[in-house]
């Protein structure tokens, strides 16, 4: 085949694929590149494994600091398990691939994109979507449908296609969307309160894009010369297991699927499986499976044709009806800030912690390196669903809706010069049926509130619905777990009264045109303005103190040049300030002093401290000295902290003194005036004091 480059201009931005060099025995190999940002992706594939009824699809993105020129650093200098930032881009490839793999192709199919080279412009994690889609049009791997995916950002209120890391991060919008030719099938982003309408015109812009990337993709393809074999799928299952299936539970499934209590649903949903599977046993043999699976498919039949035919959902709601919503405040005593947000079945305790400076997570990324002084936690125990499971790390499920989380909220915080304190929200789900990632939001937002932390307003979040067969389109307002696998849409949605500060959209099917996502927008809006409503019932605006547990943070501006005399030698002083006064203290270096402390008087003395080391001494001024050390023609005293001035024999009383040891002593604590300087250093004065009441 030869090496095979194709290559294109996006707002004056070349993006180029290359196949035919690297990882040549993979299935699928292509070399993606924008600027200097490029990444290796392979697409291989195995057996199925014996026994799964599943497709076992694994994505990974690997960021090794060589990429960058960096050496990782640490003690071991080599890197460890994905960071974050890798898992959420894994996530981002992972989720519109995954739908477009054919029925039955049950292979075991693994996908890694290694990021090869990173330059500080453009970020690898959208690119590694168009390299995926592009190794497996490459490979022998049956795949549906090209897709690709680009980066919209705002650069001075437009919106621009594939906008640099720096351009992303000032333009206050970011919104990756990937799709195929003829449909949206994933939208991720955040943004600063924009309008339902301006997120609809960048989704359009960006399918304009998406089908530039996907020719450049096909020109690539045919270029390699790549005739994919058709997929044979494996044989339909038996017809008549679905007629005895449906004969059997016709008049029963749809009163226990749409039961309104969750636990009541699935334990009557599990008896009559495993009633049927009795039933069915002798008659279809080691069939099992095939039973489950055409079981689940006419309680999924029943649930979409009852919504299209009547608007009633599970439990009795119509299609725009969010379920019933309660708000408990400050149920952790000691915690800085706490709320219990409960929608139906779905439940998140909400808790805000603050600390300081010192307690920012540092990052240290290929691309940058830098300092997060607000984070959002997500944990999802296996009791909140009623299972038992082992715990383990951190799930690639967790760290996504804990990232959506994070950013639905992130615009609404204070600036850190307005608030400089380190802020962590724990969002525990403690209950689950049905987006606990926007029940999450409400939580923190409840709990950022309770927590005094300034926010300028609520923010809530929605996960919308869809429906659609032909052309019955219904969209669900606040969808159940069920609703949720069993729709064709889930549309979560975060954001103020005033506008979008988060949206995520993964898509299974195709047609959803932009008349339906403007739709599914405005009844979103409508939907978290009335959980708005409901939030600020409860607390309308943030608590005018913080809790008595929370640390004091008292701040002083300094010249920079009086930084190290703070510090000390080998940070001596400060430490003698803090171990003393029970504080602790930061030092930007634009002279920024930050004293933390959780008791008021503590704060004052650290303070006091520092302001006596940066004061400049003043002509006339009278001091409290201390005798440092005494020589025969007077004594050094020092009258602030670190600075020391000569008291001259002849300034030590009005009458001669033949000797200095007869008027003071090592350690004497004496006044003094200032009464001179000479060639930088201070002249001190006891006798310009005698007979001065000062």
């Amino acid at each position: 085949m030869g090496i095979q480059t194709v290559e294109a201009e996006f707002d004056g931005i070349k993006i180029s694929i290359e196949t035919g060099r690297f990882a040549k025995q993979a299935s699928g190999s292509v070399v993606i590149r924008i600027g200097d940002t490029m990444i290796l992706t392979t697409a291989c594939s195995g057996s199925p494994r014996e026994g799964i009824d599943f497709f076992p699809l694994t994505i990974e993105f690997i960021a090794k600091t060589y990429a960058a020129g960096k050496i990782p650093g640490g003690f071991f200098k080599r890197e460890g398990r994905p960071s974050e930032s890798e898992v959420l881009s894994a996530r981002v490839v992972d989720r519109p691939i995954r739908p477009l793999f054919p029925e039955g192709y049950n292979n075991e199919v693994q996908i890694i994109n290694t990021v090869i080279s990173a330059d500080e412009k453009f970020s690898a994690d959208i690119m590694a979507i168009n390299s995926a889609s592009c190794a497996l049009g490459l490979s022998d791997i049956p795949f549906l449908e090209l897709i690709a995916g680009v980066r919209i950002g705002m650069v001075d209120e437009k919106l621009k296609v594939f906008p640099t890391i720096e351009e992303t991060g000032s333009g206050g919008f970011d919104l990756v969307v990937a799709g195929t030719e003829q449909s949206i099938m994933m939208v991720e982003g955040g943004a600063n309160e924009i309008a339902e309408e301006k997120v609809i015109e960048a989704i359009l812009f960006a399918h304009e894009h998406i089908k530039k990337l996907i020719a450049l993709q096909k020109e690539l393809i045919d270029k390699a010369g790549i005739q994919k074999k058709p997929f044979e799928p494996p044989e339909q299952e038996d017809p008549e297991i679905a007629l005895a299936v449906k004969e059997l539970i016709k008049d029963r499934i749809h009163d226990i699927s749409f039961a309104g209590d969750k636990k009541e649903r699935y334990k009557g949903l599990d008896e009559l499986l495993t009633e049927v599977k009795e039933q069915l046993a002798e008659r279809f043999e080691e069939k099992e499976a095939e039973i489950k699976k055409a079981f689940h498919e006419i309680e999924s039949g029943d649930m979409r044709s009852a919504i299209l035919e009547t608007g009633i959902r599970i439990g009795g709601r119509d299609c725009d009806t969010v379920r019933d919503i309660t708000c408990d405040m400050d149920i952790l005593p000691r915690a800085h800030g706490s709320a219990l947000f409960t929608r139906g079945e779905t439940q998140a305790l909400g808790v805000t912690t603050l600390g300081t400076k010192l307690d920012e997570q540092r990052i240290d990324g290929i691309q940058a390196e830098y300092k997060k002084s607000y984070m959002l936690h997500y944990n999802f125990p296996p009791f909140s669903v009623g299972e038992a499971r082992r715990l383990g790390a951190v799930s690639r499920r967790e760290m996504g809706h804990g990232h959506l989380a994070e950013r639905s909220l992130a615009p609404i915080l204070p600036n850190d010069k307005s608030f400089p304190y380190t802020i962590r929200l724990v969002s525990e789900i403690l209950e689950s049926n049905g987006s606990s990632s926007m029940a999450s939001i409400c939580g923190g937002s409840l709990a950022l509130m309770a927590a005094g932390v300034p926010i300028k307003a609520h923010v809530a979040g929605v996960a919308m619905g869809l429906i659609k067969e032909d052309d019955k389109v219904v969209i669900l307002t606040d969808i159940l777990g069920t609703e949720d696998h069993m729709g064709d849409m889930d549309l979560k949605v975060a954001g103020t009264r005033d506008g979008i500060t988060a949206i995520q959209m993964d898509i299974k099917i195709h047609g959803i045109t932009p008349e339906i996502m403007k739709d599914a927008l405005a009844k979103a809006h409508t939907a978290r303005c009335k959980i708005i409503d409901v939030m600020e019932k409860t607390i309308a605006k943030p608590r005018p103190d913080l809790s008595p547990y929370a640390p004091r943070i008292t701040s002083i501006t300094i010249d920079k040049e009086k930084i190290g005399d703070i510090i000390g030698p080998g940070g001596k002083i400060i430490r003698e300030i803090q171990e003393e006064t029970g504080t602790k203290i930061n030092i930007e270096d634009d002279g920024t002093v930050q004293i933390f402390a959780t008791d008021k008087n503590e704060a004052e003395a650290a303070l006091e401290r520092i302001k006596a080391i940066v004061a400049e001494p003043e002509m006339g001024a009278v001091y409290e000295a201390k005798i440092k050390n005494i020589v025969e023609f007077g004594a050094f005293a020092e009258y602030m902290p670190g600075k020391e001035g000569l008291i001259h024999i002849s300034e030590l009383d009005t009458k001669r003194v033949a000797k200095v040891e007869d008027v003071v002593k090592l350690g004497d604590v004496v006044k003094v005036k200032l009464i001179g300087f000479d060639r930088g250093k201070v002249r001190l004065s006891m006798k310009a004091l005698i007979g001065d009441k000062r």
